[in-house]
C-alpha cells in the first residue's frame, strides 16, 4: 500500500514494528491455525502504528457488543487508516473481506489466508455469492466476527458512497447481529492518494446491533439501507460537532 510505504520511509519505527509482527504472526500460523493469535499480532501492530504516527483515537459503544460474540460488523470506509484503527479497537475475534488479488501478492497472500480472511472475486458475480455463503458458514462454524466496507472502496471525496448487500446478506444467512460502525477523522489524517499519516483524533462509533434473526434474505436491500442512514447520520452529526 502506498500509505504505509511513506509511513515506512517517514519513522523507522514503523519499519522495525512491521517486520517484527509480521515475523511473528508468520511463525505463530504453524502453531494456531485458528488465526485467533495472528488477529492478535495485528492488533498490536495496529496499535503501534497508530502510537506511532501520533494518532489518538476515541471509542464510544463497546457496551453495544460481547467480546465473545458473533458479528458482522458494517463500517464506513474514508481511508487506509480505517484498518488499523478498527483492528486495534474492536475487542472481538474478526476477519475481512478482501479482494482476491491481495491474497496473490507474495508474503501477504500467505498471511492473510493463514489468518482466516476471506477472498472475494469481484469480477465473478456468481463466485462472489458462494463466497459470501462460505462467510457465513465460517462464521457459525469458527464462533467468529466478520468486518466489511460496505462501499467497496475508499471514498475519493469524502461522501459516503452506496453500500453493496453482501454484509447484510452474509449476516442473514448465519443469523448473527449486524453492527453499524462509524469512523470519523480517518480521512484527515490519511486522505485519499496521501502516502504519509498526519497525527490528529479519530472517533470510533459503535452503534447498537440490529437483529437478524427474523429477518429474510429478500429484507437485505432495505436493511442495507438502514445501516447506511444510521452511519451516515452519525458521521454527519460529529463532523457537525466538530466544526461548531
Amino acid at each position: 500500500m502506498k500509505w504505509l510505504r511513506g509511513a515506512l520511509f517517514a519513522d523507522p519505527a514503523i519499519v522495525i514494528a512491521t517486520i517484527v509482527c509480521a515475523t511473528i504472526s508468520f511463525i505463530v500460523s504453524f502453531f494456531e491455525p485458528t488465526g485467533r493469535a495472528m488477529h492478535r499480532v495485528a492488533q498490536a501492530w495496529a496499535r503501534l502504528l497508530l502510537r506511532f504516527s501520533g494518532v489518538n483515537v476515541h471509542v464510544e459503544g463497546l457496551a453495544h457488543i460481547d467480546p465473545n460474540g458473533s458479528y458482522v460488523f458494517i463500517s464506513n470506509h474514508q481511508s487506509y487508516m480505517d484498518t488499523p484503527v478498527v483492528l486495534a479497537h474492536i475487542p472481538v475475534q474478526f476477519r475481512f473481506l478482501a479482494k482476491r488479488g491481495l491474497f496473490q501478492i507474495p508474503f501477504l497472500g500467505t498471511h492473510l489466508g493463514r489468518a482466516g480472511h476471506i477472498p472475494v472475486p469481484r469480477e465473478d458475480p456468481r463466485a462472489a455469492v458462494k463466497t459470501m455463503q462460505q462467510a457465513a458458514e465460517v462464521i457459525q462454524e469458527k464462533r467468529i466476527s466478520l468486518l466489511i466496507f460496505p462501499e467497496g472502496g475508499r471514498s475519493r471525496n469524502g461522501i459516503m458512497r452506496p453500500f453493496k448487500e453482501g454484509g447484510t446478506y452474509i449476516a442473514i444467512r448465519a443469523g448473527v447481529p449486524l453492527v453499524p460502525v462509524a469512523l470519523i477523522g480517518t480521512r484527515a489524517v490519511l486522505p485519499y492518494g496521501a502516502a504519509v499519516v498526519k497525527s490528529g483524533r479519530v472517533s470510533v462509533r459503535i452503534l447498537p446491533p440490529i437483529d437478524t434473526r427474523n429477518l429474510r434474505l429478500k429484507d437485505r436491500g432495505t436493511v442495507t439501507e438502514q445501516l447506511r442512514e444510521l452511519i451516515l447520520n452519525e458521521v454527519e452529526s460529529r463532523q457537525a460537532a466538530a466544526v461548531s
